[in-house]
């Protein structure tokens, strides 16, 4: 081990990753907030309860179909503090950026960063920024940290899935992983396919308005939907059984997929969730989601039984059953 160095693997958000954090990371800083290991940290301070996340974005390319590494980095935590139950409200931005960046390309960015904090109704109220040699970097990294309130009945997190709960998904899969796979390699496609991001808090507002009977909210970026379930299904003792032919996956997404030799369980998704549950309660649920923009597509895809807890199973459409790992191996690095 003392050889041993850090792989492109170990940022996959698939075994390795969940090997790294666990092995190495969480003996050094554990406590009980931390140990959840949910999308972000939740926090009492004051008499109120807080989400509180934080992202780095390393996406190549910087800008494709459907958005930018900017309008990314402000999505992906705004949905990340949104899968804690709780109403996003202040960002940080840190930029670090190789010299000889195009000042042009930085305006772009910001310009589209600032439009979608607009756009999530969340205001950046600090920063920082840094500028490294040529080659110390690729043109530009950012990260960006969220914080927002959790309302007092909200409980939700992935140990909380229950033998029962019904598992929806908020639309069709893999399309922003497809997106930045066949941009990266020059690959043209009569299809007007673009990324998915987009913030998801309104979506969850709108599900909590109608039922707080939600377990476990999660969006399934690296990795994909078969890692997120499969991270649930370990961290609730529970398991997991999906219908292959309820998953949304369009026939663009799919042809890619069957070219490359991809499984769209497992290509990343930026604006997409999986919920968890209550049975009475699901359809309630998902009418309301599928009545909001980012919902539309909305489908009941699976459900939580006792049999092999911490594994997830497909159900195929001729009648088989599939064991659906957590990803091994990294499929598309720089993805997010």
């Amino acid at each position: 081990m003392a050889n041993a160095k850090i792989l492109l693997d170990h940022g996959s958000g698939g075994k390795m990753s969940h090997r790294l954090i666990s092995d190495m990371m969480l003996p050094l800083f554990d406590n009980p907030v931390l140990s959840q290991m949910d999308d972000g940290a939740k926090l009492e301070l004051g008499g109120k309860r807080l989400a509180f996340s934080t992202d780095t974005f390393t996406v190549d390319p910087i800008f494709f179909p459907g958005g930018s590494i900017g309008d990314l980095a402000i999505n992906g935590t705004v949905n990340d503090v949104a899968m804690c139950g709780a109403t996003p409200q202040y960002l940080s931005v840190g930029l670090l950026i190789e010299e000889g960046f195009a000042v042009a390309d930085l305006e772009k960015i910001l310009v589209g960063m600032s439009q979608a904090a607009a756009a999530a109704g969340v205001t950046v109220v600090t920063g920082d920024t840094k500028v490294v040699p040529k080659g110390a970097a690729d043109r530009i990294f950012i990260n960006t940290s969220g914080i927002g309130v959790i309302p007092e009945d909200v409980v939700v997190g992935s140990r909380h899935a229950r033998v029962g709960d019904v598992i929806i998904l908020s639309g069709s899969i893999a399309e922003h992983g497809v997106v930045i796979m066949t941009q990266r390699e020059g690959m043209t496609f009569a299809s007007d396919l673009k990324s998915d991001t987009a913030p998801l808090h309104l979506l969850v507002k709108r599900m909590l308005g109608v039922s707080r009977d939600i377990h476990v909210l999660r969006d399934p970026t690296r990795g994909g939907v078969g890692t997120a379930l499969n991270e649930i299904a370990d961290r609730s003792h529970v398991g997991v059984v999906i219908h292959e032919d309820k998953i949304p996956v369009k026939n663009e997404v799919l042809g890619i997929c069957e070219l490359m030799g991809f499984d769209p369980l497992y290509i990343a998704n930026e604006g997409k969730l999986l919920a968890f549950v209550g049975p009475a309660h699901a359809e309630k649920i998902l009418g309301a989601m599928q009545a909001d923009p980012n919902g539309l597509d909305a489908r009941i895809i699976g459900e939580v039984v006792s049999d092999n807890p911490g594994m997830v199973c497909l159900k195929t459409r001729i009648g088989g059953i599939r064991i659906v790992d957590m990803l091994t191996g990294e499929q598309l690095p720089r993805i997010c």
